[in-house]
């Protein structure tokens, strides 16, 4: 397994002098997702928790519908990058090539083309009889406990963490990677390797939530997300249309919600302006 850090000399300007110091960066590199034999996608990703990020991945893109659905992973160091061979099983093989084909338009490319852009903008998991709840203070408990699960973003200040809050539990599984989407595949892969149902506890993000980041918590099956930065506008309609509540901007101990306000019990009165 390839270390997800490095060292490297800079030059710091710090009290109007300059000094030569050593600095921790995050590794960088590039992971391909290979399934029988024909490579699928290519991510730049930490070389860390490859397996959770195999089967996350699989289960947020619809490659697979539970964890046991990819029967193997063998991770192969190329040297320039990692590739992940990953076996499914038979229907969820048979489902892939079908799938493949289809997304496969007259220039060979599966990212082009209107499939393309339905496939981004797939309907997602509808969350909306997800009774779970959070008060205020479970809001902030999760990113502080977030805060304190990110070592290689100590280290770094460059990377992205997600993770699982359970209400009662607490943060229960947290990943990191350099790409926000790949830390909340680890964490996806993570509780699915762990048996944990995504249906009970909140999805926590120290990123934005793009559209892309509403499908894959969706997909994990948690009604709530706590980000500590902003969302998109499509991000909204998104959770809107899934039944899941948005909260984002989280700081200290104030946040903003922005979707399904009924399962954040905010712990103070509401004053409409």
């Amino acid at each position: 397994m390839r270390e997800p850090l490095a060292s490297t000399v800079r030059i710091a300007r710090r009290a109007g002098g300059l000094t030569a110091d050593p600095r921790r960066v995050p590794e960088e590199v590039p992971v391909a997702f290979s399934v029988s034999g024909t490579t699928h996608a290519v991510m730049m990703a930490s070389p860390a928790d490859l397996e959770d990020f195999a089967v996350g991945f699989c289960l947020t893109e619809g490659i697979a519908g539970s964890a046991a659905d990819v029967e193997a992973v063998e991770t192969v160091d190329l040297g320039e990058g990692v590739e992940l061979r990953l076996t499914l099983a038979a229907p969820a093989a048979r489902a892939f090539e079908a799938r493949r084909r289809r997304l496969a338009g007259p220039v060979g490319c599966g990212l082009c083309g209107i499939e393309s852009i339905e496939e981004a903008l797939r309907g997602v998991r509808d969350v909306a009889d997800n009774r779970l709840a959070l008060d205020a203070a479970g809001v902030v408990r999760a990113v502080r406990a977030l805060a304190e699960r990110q070592p290689l973003h100590r280290a770094t200040g460059a990377v992205h963490a997600a993770g699982f809050y359970r209400p009662g539990e607490g943060l229960v599984a947290a990943r990191e990677d350099v790409g926000r989407h790949n830390a909340l595949d680890k964490l996806a892969g993570a509780l699915a390797r762990g048996g944990q149902d995504g249906a009970g506890g909140a999805v926590v993000v120290t990123s934005r939530v793009s559209v892309e980041m509403v499908q894959k918590a969706a997909a994990i099956g948690a009604p709530i997300v706590v980000a500590v930065s902003a969302p998109t506008a499509l991000a909204l309609r998104t959770a809107e249309a899934a039944g899941m509540t948005l909260v984002a901007l989280v700081r200290g101990e104030e946040f903003d919600i922005f979707t399904r306000p009924e399962r954040i019990d905010p712990g103070a009165d509401r004053h409409v302006a």
